[in-house]
Formats: C-alpha cells, structure tokens, sequence
C-alpha cells in the first residue's frame, strides 16, 4: 500500500481530493488536514509515500512546508497559482495539479507516480553520512555534525572534530540527515540538538552564530520546543 497524505486548508479541495484518493485501490489515506502544523509534527512520527500539498495555505505555505522535510515522500502540488511552478521542480516534485482539479488530471498525476517507482520508505537508521573527502570514503557521525553551510556548488560540514568540504546541495543531502537536522536559512541546515542558545534571529552552537530566517522561524522554534 501507499500511504498517502492531503495538506490543504480549502476543505472542499480537501474533500475532492480524499473522495478521488478513495478510488485508488493501493491507496491508503493515512491523514487529510488544513493545518501544516499539524502536517509537519504528524510526518515527524510516521512515514508517508505520497502527499498532496497545497502551496497556498495561512502560517505556512506549501513551499515552505516541502523545503522543511529532511527526507520528503514524494509530492503533487495543488494550487489555483501556477507561479510556484518553476521553484517547485527544483525539489523532485512529481506533478503540479491546478485547481479546480478533475479526475482526468488527478489520474495522469497518479500515473507519473507510478512512472516514478514509488515505494514505501523504510524507516532510516542511518547513524552516519557517507561522504567522498579528498577521494577518499569518510564516515560521519551524525551526533557529531554541528551544522552545514551552502558554499557555492559545494557544502561546509561542520563537525566537532573539523570541517568538510564537498560537492553536493542541501536538498541532497537533507534526505539522509535525521529529523533532528533542520534548514534554518536558505544557506544553512542545524543539528538542532547540539543547539546552546536559541535568539529570535540566530542559532549558538558552540562558538559559532548560524542565522534564522523568517522563512523557517516558525519550523525551527517548533522544533525546538519538542526536543
């Protein structure tokens, strides 16, 4: 079965979407809201395969939901906006559905799903990341990741023992970083649990100030107030 998810606050677009989902035999609805708050603390303990997100939604929009995923499941936007469209496909979103959505579209979005080989996601109990530094395999433990900075077309991983410098993005590489890893700033992703001090603007980790965004402000308080 594929777990499914619906985040959308409009509720006639919610229902629209739950009824077609009902229709598809190896569909499993595992939780339909309006509330991405709630989205974002339900995905935080179960996993899902699939999920339906809207873009435009109040406290948080859609876009900000998907770029605060560590490991997203696959995704379909829903919206009645298609300027979000371009942004969208940067983070391996699967299709782009406009609303009012009919049941045509709705199934050739489902088919790219298909087309996409999608599988139920394995709980991950990766303790470290794997990295290529100086040619050579590197193993780091995850605990022992202060947090990374966007370089240019590379990544500085700081650790407690030294920093990394490899060619990847922060989208890659949040797909194997654990959940208490999150994007703080577009060029910045903390290990909220080595986190010493928390201001309205900034993160203290160590001897070093990583800076908050408004974009994800809301995210990481959240998150640090459940840690």
């Amino acid at each position: 079965m594929i777990k499914v998810g619906i985040i959308d606050d409009e509720l006639l677009a919610r229902k629209i979407l739950e009824d077609y989902c009902s229709k598809i035999d190896n569909f499993e609805l595992v939780i339909s809201t309006g509330n991405p708050l709630e989205f974002i603390n339900f995905i935080q303990q179960q996993e899902l395969d699939l999920i339906f997100l809207d873009i435009e939604m109040p406290e948080l929009n859609g876009m900000e939901v998907l770029r605060s995923m560590i490991n997203p499941p696959k995704v379909i936007l829903t919206t009645a906006y298609s300027e979000y469209a371009l942004e969208s496909y940067n983070y391996g979103v699967v299709d782009y559905l406009l609303k009012p959505i009919k049941i045509e579209r709705f199934l050739k979005a489902i088919n790219r799903v298909s087309a996409s080989k999608i599988v139920p996601k394995e709980s991950s109990s990766n303790k470290e990341l794997q990295i290529k530094h100086d040619g050579l395999p590197v193993n780091i433990p995850l605990e022992s990741i202060l947090y990374i900075q966007s370089f240019g077309n590379y990544l500085k991983i700081f650790t407690d023992e030294r920093m990394y410098l490899i060619q990847e993005t922060l989208i890659n590489i949040t797909k194997v970083l654990s959940k208490n890893f999150q994007r703080t700033h577009k060029s910045y992703i903390s290990n909220l649990e080595r986190v010493t001090k928390a201001t309205k603007s900034h993160l203290f980790i160590n001897n070093s100030q990583i800076p908050i965004s408004s974009t994800y402000r809301v995210l990481v308080n959240q998150k640090l107030e459940e840690l």
